[in-house]
């Protein structure tokens, strides 16, 4: 893996850019264009806000606001944005991160992702700012949404080197965490007219999303399973994964384990290379998928410990 951060489609152009990243970037252009002009309108400002901003939950009247929230209004509000400032922050940070995580994920894959992410960032300013206190108000802007390809990015590309002010070099995780505490730390700044929330719903989102999402791959992941599969073992095969751990080092180009049949081999027949072909199986999928064959192969090593 690269370590130093090159966005995709860099240097080729506007027309490499993939495809949804490419559209989204349109889209939501072409909304704030019509923004623009319909806000010079009285009407054309209520327009916006009655029926395409995010607007609070009026429950049982305890909410004096003007507009009721409609549920389309969960994916309208992404495609809105407050200032020029406002849409090109959140457009620059969705192509720097979000391109990659489209090649990771794949279009389709992407999309719902991304609208998820908005969706998720919606429901929690909508349902947990009331009971801290916040001010009701209008909600736009695909931050939420970013924050969710945000802690993507992190995940997948923990150790890739951000140039913070293209000077200034910080890995992915350190900067992108960062960000989410800073958020935490924000929560309470009503006052602000940021939805910190949102982005809270979106990165939380993007977190479990990925966590639980089968086919992504991430080191975190593993980090989980190894500690899971190190608490679960006998301490013959904890002496055992200590004694290797000194001369184990991960090679993330490794090829897949070779599977053995060892049913025809003897026990003395195990060797170190293939323990560490397993080990690095398991560093790079996790125990669970390993074949049968693996597992014996881990369990006659073990009884070789006792």
């Amino acid at each position: 893996m690269n370590n130093n951060y090159r966005p995709v489609g860099f240097g080729g152009g506007f027309l490499s850019f993939p495809p949804v990243i490419k559209n989204l970037l349109i889209i939501n252009g072409v909304v704030f264009f019509f923004q623009i002009l319909l806000d010079n309108t009285i009407e054309g400002r209520i327009f916006l806000n009655k029926w395409l901003a995010l607007n609070p939950i009026n429950i049982n009247g305890y909410i004096d606001w003007p507009f009721n929230f409609q549920i389309w209004q969960l994916i309208t509000y992404q495609f809105m944005h407050g200032g020029f400032s406002h849409i090109l922050f959140n457009m620059f940070a969705l192509w720097m991160f979000g391109s990659s995580i489209e090649n990771v994920f794949g279009s389709k894959k992407f999309l719902i992702f991304y609208l998820l992410a908005g969706i998720s960032a919606g429901l929690l300013h909508l349902f947990v700012s009331p009971l801290l206190g916040g001010v009701p108000a209008l909600t736009i802007g695909a931050s939420g949404s970013v924050y969710g390809v945000l802690i993507a990015y992190a995940l997948f590309f923990p150790d890739n080197l951000i140039f913070l002010y293209f000077l200034i070099p910080v890995k992915a995780k350190y900067l992108i965490g960062f960000l989410i505490v800073i958020e935490f730390l924000a929560v309470d700044s009503a006052s602000s007219g940021v939805a910190h929330l949102a982005h809270l719903g979106g990165a939380l989102f993007g977190f479990l999303y990925i966590m639980f999402d089968k086919n992504s791959y991430v080191e975190l992941k593993n980090v989980f399973k190894r500690s899971y599969f190190y608490k679960s073992t006998s301490k013959s095969q904890k002496k055992m994964f200590d004694n290797i751990a000194g001369t184990f080092r991960r090679n993330t180009n490794v090829d897949e384990a070779n599977y053995y049949d060892i049913n025809s081999k003897d026990e003395s027949e195990v060797t170190q290379a293939e323990i560490d072909e397993i080990l690095d199986k398991i560093s790079q999928s996790g125990y669970q998928n390993l074949t049968e064959r693996e597992k014996k192969i881990l369990f006659q090593a073990s009884k070789k410990m006792k």
